[in-house]
């Protein structure tokens, strides 16, 4: 069976908790500050199943009890790009965003970060051009931590990437297909 993106809604509050378990046992918990910036705002906005899985994301965050997989850190979750003095930009280079528009929730090991931005996409906030590149989205967030769980778990030797790839492939994400930067290229 073909595995599409409508397959995946809900996984957040189904299955993260699961796979997460499975394939990171004793990673250590991601932890972030009782100040850190709330979703709240961004949930307004979002379509009713994206803001359903961004707010179980979220709890899990805070919980203190979520394994550490996607660099969850003070410093990269809920990070507030203007009090940081960072440039914000979509993918045309021309679109300003606020954080209003945007939640980040997590880094790619570089500097980067994952965002969730207000119609729902996750995209990836390139740090040296300030801009949330198009070619880096996926199309919402349960597909995004569905795709990202398991990139991770094929680079920590804990699933093999055959298991995968053809799911990843069927998906269609640009996060992931994408060949300079999508998450195939870099999977072990």
């Amino acid at each position: 069976m073909t595995l599409n993106a409508d397959d995946l809604t809900g996984y957040v509050e189904r299955d993260l908790d699961a796979d997460l378990t499975r394939w990171f046992p004793g990673r250590p918990p991601v932890t972030v500050p009782a100040r850190t910036r709330p979703v709240a705002p961004l949930l307004d906005r979002l379509p009713p199943a994206d803001a359903a899985a961004l707010a179980a994301f979220d709890r899990r965050v805070r919980s203190g009890r979520m394994p550490q997989f996607l660099d969850v850190y003070d410093w990269s979750y809920g990070f507030d790009f203007a009090a940081n003095d960072c440039g914000l930009l979509d993918a045309d280079y021309r679109t300003e965003l606020t954080d209003d528009d945007v939640y980040s929730i997590g880094a790619d090991g570089g500097g980067n970060l994952y965002v969730v931005l207000a119609d729902g996409q996750v995209g990836l906030w390139f740090h040296e051009e300030e801009v949330v590149e198009g070619n880096t989205r996926f199309d919402n967030l349960d597909v995004f931590l569905w795709s990202v769980v398991r990139y991770h778990a094929v680079r920590a030797g804990t699933l093999d990437r055959a298991e995968v790839e053809a799911d990843f492939r069927s998906l269609g994400q640009d996060g992931a297909l994408e060949p300079n930067v999508g998450l195939l290229r870099s999977m072990a």
